[in-house]
């Protein structure tokens, strides 16, 4: 790892860096903050189709679930039980504002070693829940894990990556939580035959890879702009050294200084975000997590074996079907990995686009045609469905999914960078709460018509990749305003009032200096 140089990427003022194995490790290991997101993800939709789970926390969802004549749209259809789901991310929204906070005041590993103490408070209280109450005060736990891990982990990784590698490197965050996805169905898929309390190992298993985090957390370093901005000076020169594999980190290190500088006169960064030359990257952070909530994939992720269930296949089927879709949302996320710095973020954004809408729409006419309230759908087009989602899966597993991290997590400046992610990490976490929590209500009313809904969507993210969103590729992190929104067509509107006014405010103490000097 240690002799990859990087190369020229479009400018003079890139810095020398190598890709380091302590580089790489780190990543890795931040990166089991993905793993939880992830598990809990697959393992939420696995465990409300248990039978026993429900008889035991929703005996109202277990009866209607085993009537006669069950409405295939409806049968899950219960408040409580999207709640089980849906108040993790609640939880998640509250947490993510501590953490941003805590990230800044403390570093960024603090908070990741804080996520996984909250992750695994929350896995133990759920294995072993006696009620609904400790049910949910489990998910509560587990969304502060959450919360702090999603805020602190991509920002961590963009940090310490260099700019070359910067994309492949954070990836390695979504990368893990489609394993996690693919752990937790793997689980359930072995536990749904242990009856009682299969469940229960299923939910505490989520301990595993809190413990892993935990304890890999010791291991990696900070990042070199969080101690310097703790005023650590001669650690962040002597981390930057190492993470980068060369002594000449003089440029760096100036330009982490002067970004630093420029952030302690912003005394306010929630309100300085609000401030004209903030709102691009404001805009662009927060509405790439809401898109990516509103392609419909967590429909998929949450509620994978319901979904099948409700096309007829059996509760062994349904989690089959959804370990084989969480298959492929691993293996094209690699891809992700591998392309994102050489081809850029926007066409992978766009062509995904043109794949989901496909998908989604085909999906949503299949099913209009074939499932009816009562019937079982056809053998050959319930197949077909599962094809479509697996089509579907790829397309996000490449874009949407792990660049929905990525792209906010580098476009801030340092003086909004918490600030600014908090509310991409909170876009996201609303937007998930709101699909966790409505899903199976609106399945229930407007039927195969959601997947329809879902691609209007689609439609809408990729016209705005085409038209508003810049490339990302390559470009030092802290040299992201003068290299990319002062240059795009759209946006670069939005810095000429701030320009002018430092031209005038520099002239005016130019010219004061030189009266001075008279």
């Amino acid at each position: 790892m240690a002799g990859l140089s990087m190369a020229e990427s479009g400018g003079s003022r890139d810095f020398p860096a190598k890709l380091t194995l302590q580089v790489f490790v780190c990543s890795i290991i931040a990166s089991f903050g993905g793993l939880m997101f992830g598990y809990d993800i697959g393992i939420s939709g696995g465990v409300t189709s248990m039978d026993d789970f429900l008889e035991k926390f929703f005996p109202t969802v277990y009866h209607k679930k085993h009537e006669a004549r069950e409405d295939n749209y409806c049968k899950y259809d219960n408040q409580f039980l999207q709640l089980f789901t849906s108040s993790l991310y609640l939880a998640a929204i509250v947490s993510s504002f501590i953490a941003s906070l805590f990230c800044k005041k403390f570093g960024r590993k603090p908070t990741i070693q804080a996520a996984s103490i909250f992750f695994l408070a929350g896995a133990i209280l759920n294995a072993f829940a006696q009620d609904l109450g400790m049910l949910i005060a489990g998910r509560i736990c587990l969304g502060a894990g959450v919360g702090f891990g999603n805020q602190a982990v991509p920002l961590f990784i963009s940090e310490i990556a260099p700019a070359k590698y910067r994309g492949g490197l954070n990836i390695c965050f979504q990368l893990l939580i489609t394993v996690g996805i693919l752990i937790a169905n793997l689980i359930n898929y072995a536990t749904s035959k242990v009856h009682p309390h299969g469940w229960r190992v299923s939910l505490g298993g989520a301990a595993a890879p809190a413990i892993i985090l935990l304890g890999g957390s010791l291991l990696i370093t900070e990042t070199p702009t969080s101690l310097l901005e703790r005023g650590k000076n001669e650690e962040g020169l002597r981390v930057l050294k190492k993470i980068r594999g060369v002594d000449n980190v003089d440029k760096e290190y100036a330009e982490i200084l002067n970004a630093i500088e420029l952030a302690k006169q912003v005394k306010h960064p929630f309100r300085n975000l609000m401030s004209r030359s903030n709102r691009p990257q404001l805009i662009c952070g927060t509405i790439l997590q809401f898109f990516q909530q509103f392609t419909g994939i967590n429909v998929v992720m949450f509620y994978a074996p319901v979904l099948f269930q409700t096309m007829g296949y059996g509760s062994d089927g349904s989690l089959l079907s959804a370990v084989v879709t969480d298959s492929i949302n691993v293996a094209c996320t690699l891809v992700a990995v591998f392309l994102v710095d050489i081809i850029g973020r926007r066409i992978l954004l766009i062509e995904a686009c043109l794949q989901m809408l496909a998908a989604q729409s085909i999906m949503g006419r299949i099913l209009a045609v074939h499932l009816k309230s009562t019937n079982i759908m056809p053998n050959g087009s319930a197949k077909l469905v599962v094809i479509l989602i697996c089509v579907f899966v790829s397309g996000f597993a490449w874009s949407w999914g792990p660049l929905g991290w990525l792209i906010p997590s580098e476009i801030f400046p340092l003086e909004t960078r918490s600030a600014g992610f908090f509310f991409a990490v909170s876009m996201n976490m609303f937007c998930t709460f709101l699909v966790a929590q409505a899903f199976l209500t609106v399945l229930c009313h407007m039927r195969s018509g959601i997947f329809f809904f879902f691609a209007a969507w689609i439609l809408v993210m990729g016209l705005f990749a085409i038209f508003f969103l810049p490339e990302t590729k390559g470009v030092p992190i802290d040299e992201m305003n003068e290299r990319v929104w002062k240059k795009h067509w759209f946006w670069k509107r939005y810095y000429k009032d701030s320009d002018a006014n430092k031209r005038s405010s520099q002239e005016i103490q130019d010219k004061s200096e030189e009266e001075t000097l008279e």
